[in-house]
């Protein structure tokens, strides 16, 4: 059995965007091929704001940012991360730091075999892991034991507000 050739990083940046673009699931292993073509970023390049999606992919974790109200994550610095940004009843976007056990902070990490910048949970065994799409869009893993659910872990994107 050969594997699939590897994408290009213009390919990747195009695959991705079929990918955020699809209504119905998306298979793990289209979003490992363009996670593995994207570039690593630094943590510092990950400040401001940012607004989320996630890919529905048929993890357990799928709808459940949607129903909290999740609309981002904010990087301020590298120790003040707002992970869960949500967006309340009243219309007004607040850190939900319940649903986040707290807030989080801003790593280079190896992940994969490439450092790149990551988002450590303060309070629960969670990373978020990042890779630059382009300028202003950046694709996240969730990796750690409170993200990997039966092996799985949850695929996002995020975009610069």
């Amino acid at each position: 059995m050969t594997s699939a050739p590897a994408l290009s990083r213009a390919e990747a940046q195009k695959r991705f965007a079929d990918l955020v673009a699809a209504t119905g699931l998306v298979d793990d292993a289209e979003l490992d091929a363009v996670w593995a073509a994207l570039e690593t970023l630094r943590p510092e390049e990950m400040f401001g704001a940012w607004k989320g999606g996630e890919f529905t992919t048929g993890h357990p974790i799928n709808g459940m940012l949607e129903k909290s109200g999740w609309y981002g994550k904010t990087f301020v610095s590298r120790s003040d991360v707002q992970p869960l940004v949500c967006r309340g009843e009243d219309g007004k976007l607040f850190s939900d730091k319940k649903l986040g056990k707290g807030e989080a902070s801003l790593w280079a990490i190896e992940f994969r075999g490439e450092v790149t910048a990551s988002m450590v949970y303060d309070g629960q065994p969670v990373i978020d892991h990042f890779k630059r799409v382009d300028a202003n869009t950046v694709m996240g893993i969730m990796n750690g034991k409170g993200g990997v659910v039966d092996g799985r872990h949850l695929y996002f994107h995020l975009e610069r507000v």
